[in-house]
């Protein structure tokens, strides 16, 4: 069961940091906060130095102020565990809590996350401020939840300490429980690798070649996510024994961390830190790219651990630090619709990054609400807009949960394993980019969902389509588990390199795709990787579709498929290279569902073409007709759903009501055509039938 924030209205906060500012600023900062409806403030997760500024000697004093007068001007406050920046003192005193490169050169003290989580003095530590924190606030009126550390694996998500090899071979003990099952997991016995010793087992290290043993950098990667969920738990444990009655939560979803199996084990509800200027900072040449609508699908995937959650750093002014990013300002009106991206995909406590921008420090050029000069400006009445609007609107849109019949299936130990591996980790980006921005110009709302252990046949069932584009690790269970789906009647995707892999990363020694080849009723009788000199072939669509023209190209791969069972379709063929006149894409009907299999990536004119053929459309397009310019997404609740159109146009665009709505944020009825302004947010009400 996910795990969602439990908010009875949509509720709008701010990071502050009132250890940046004079005591002489706060009064006046929480007055004009409560007069734009914000409410919650989160603070402290950097504070540590102030909490403790030598070994053993804490105050709490500084915060408690701020606390007290938080709480007289009616905020709420989160705060967070400082763990993400330990003090110097603590650093210089006990350097191996750094973190270190691959030739174990130590990072050094002075900006963030340059430590290790495996560092025992590190640990013990991280618990005496936690636990000491706990106990100083614990009891405060103010204090509403706990956001332990701050975005786990931000900056560096691989670790290399001396401490982190000797945590390593432990956690593979426990896993393997033998060399000799690790030599055999590993597969050692290529290039004389065999190891006779733990001692002589080592996170990936430079070498000659910078190709590591695939078997080790895999598992690698799961090590490095189950460390950070026990350093995660050192945390949650001391305030759940501490302090039950607050919510916990983290923050931010960065590499190499299972963050579904943390929500799960660990939290109440995830949050995310939300920036959409980062997908547009390098748009690349396509003329037809997402841009700040891409970051829809990192909500997406942030939706499945927590249907309703909390974006505890929301985009509020141009970003960039000194060195390195530089983002420009967000256009009037940017910033109230990314807050509604963000509310859409199942945001109810939205809080701004940040207040008041730093005049000093790395983020002095991250931008907040407020400018160094603290007047009045124009993001300051962007967000108080948005403020009136969840005052008027909160209490209808809070708990209900976005809906989709589509859904964009992925796992950790595929994305992982893809991050080494060229022959199926670039196809996944590829055809997941095509597949969702097709959805999203089709208006055809998706979920992101990450295939766990846990994941039942009901949780598929939900959705009419899943997408599971190039699964190269697949097991019998899970090859079972989607046959199961697809006879009760969804519609599943497979593309190349499905189910060519076992959990080890082992190439299984079974004709592809594997444990879903029955399932498909096809095999791959030969392939090649589309690169260099080996050019993409074209394809010949035997479909109804007539969306697909004649000299479209595969992308990335092509797999010569053989058709095993007389049932299965041939919907596409292969009209260039050696093996023109060869099927590419073949389907099959299996119990009251259909699975599809293409022997490629997918691109947008395949995408589309699909869509076609299988006729999915927007829920609502008896509703409203919608430009490609917008976002169409539903959130529902008992009785009533909410159709969000989120314009990211710089230009106004036409929208067509096919029949009487009220729109939310205006309170007024609206019908037939009506043009959206630039960066314009509506919501429309309608009634669920019974």
């Amino acid at each position: 069961m996910a795990k969602s924030i439990q908010m009875d209205e949509l509720k709008m906060g701010v990071c502050y940091y009132p250890e940046h500012w004079s005591e002489a600023l706060w009064e006046d900062d929480f007055r004009r906060m409560r007069e734009m409806n914000i409410t919650v403030i989160r603070m402290a997760e950097f504070a540590w130095s102030i909490f403790e500024p030598e070994e053993d000697q804490f105050d709490f004093s500084f915060f408690q102020k701020a606390l007290d007068l938080a709480h007289q001007y009616g905020l709420s406050v989160i705060l967070g565990t400082p763990t993400a920046t330990p003090p110097a003192w603590l650093t210089s005193k006990y350097p191996e809590v750094l973190n270190a490169n691959k030739d174990g050169v130590l990072y050094q003290h002075g900006m963030r996350r340059h430590t290790n989580y495996s560092s025992p003095i590190f640990r013990q530590q991280c618990e005496k401020i936690v636990r000491n924190m706990v106990i100083a606030y614990k009891d405060h009126p103010a204090l509403i939840g706990w956001q332990i550390d701050n975005e786990f694996n931000c900056h560096m998500d691989v670790f290399y300490a001396v401490a982190d090899h000797v945590a390593f071979r432990e956690w593979l003990k426990d896993r393997y429980e033998s060399l000799e099952n690790l030599n055999q997991a590993w597969g050692t016995v290529f290039w004389s690798q065999t190891y006779t010793d733990w001692a002589q087992v080592h996170l990936t290290r430079n070498m000659v070649s910078q190709s590591p043993n695939p078997h080790l950098a895999l598992d690698e990667k799961r090590f490095i996510s189950a460390n950070t969920i026990s350093f995660a738990k050192l945390q949650v444990d001391i305030i759940r024994e501490l302090d039950p009655e607050h919510w916990i939560t983290t923050n931010g979803t960065f590499g190499h961390l299972d963050n579904h199996e943390m929500t799960e084990e660990l939290l109440d509800f995830f949050s995310y830190d939300s920036y959409p200027q980062f997908a547009t900072i390098f748009p690349g040449t396509d003329d037809n790219s997402l841009q700040d609508r891409a970051w829809s699908m990192k909500l997406s995937n942030v939706r499945n651990m927590s249907p309703n959650f909390c974006v505890m750093e929301q985009q509020s002014g141009p970003g960039g630090w000194v060195d390195s990013i530089g983002m420009g300002t967000p256009r009037p009106g940017q910033i109230r619709l990314w807050s509604y991206q963000s509310v859409l995909h199942g945001t109810d406590l939205l809080v701004y990054f940040r207040w008041r921008t730093a005049t000093f420090g790395t983020e002095m050029y991250w931008h907040g609400i407020n400018d160094y000069h603290n007047q009045p400006n124009r993001r300051v009445r962007e967000v108080a807009q948005v403020g009136k609007e969840f005052a008027k609107i909160g209490r209808v849109i809070a708990g209900t949960t976005y809906q989709a019949d589509v859904a964009i299936l992925q796992d950790y130990d595929n994305i992982w394993d893809g991050e080494l591996d060229e022959w199926h980790g670039p196809l996944q980006q590829q055809s997941v980019r095509s597949w969702y921005k097709q959805l999203q110009y089709r208006h055809i709302p998706t979920d992101m969902v990450t295939l766990q252990p846990t994941t039942t046949l009901d949780a598929l069932s939900d959705y009419k389509v899943i997408i599971y584009a190039h699964p190269a690790i697949m097991t019998d269970e899970t090859a079972e588990l989607l046959q199961a789906y697809v006879s009760q009647g969804g519609t599943l995707f497979f593309g190349a390199r499905t189910g060519y892999k076992d959990l080890r990363g082992h190439c299984y020694m079974r004709p592809f795709p594997g444990a879903v080849a029955e399932l498909c009723g096809v095999t791959v009788e030969d392939f090649t990787l589309i690169k260099g000199t080996i050019p993409a072939a074209e394809l010949q669509w035997n479909g109804a579709s007539e969306r697909l023209q004649e000299g479209t190209s595969t992308a990335g791969f092509n797999e010569v498929l053989h058709v095993e069972h007389a049932d299965v379709q041939v919907v596409a063929e292969y009209t260039s290279e050696y093996y023109a006149g060869s099927p590419a894409l073949t389907k099959r009907t299996v119990g009251q569902g259909q699975v599809w299999y293409y022997g490629a990536a997918y691109n947008e004119p395949v995408v589309d073409a699909l869509l076609d053929e299988i006729e999915l459309s927007s829920p609502v397009g008896d509703l409203v007709e919608v430009s490609s310019e917008v976002e169409l997404g539903i959130r529902s609740g008992k009785d009533k759903a909410y159709v969000f159109l989120l314009n990211y146009s710089d230009q106004q665009v036409p929208i067509k009501l096919k029949k009487q709505a009220k729109e939310l944020l205006s309170g007024t009825t609206l019908q037939n055509e009506i043009n959206m302004p630039a960066y314009g947010v509506f919501i429309f009400e309608i009634d669920l039938p019974h």
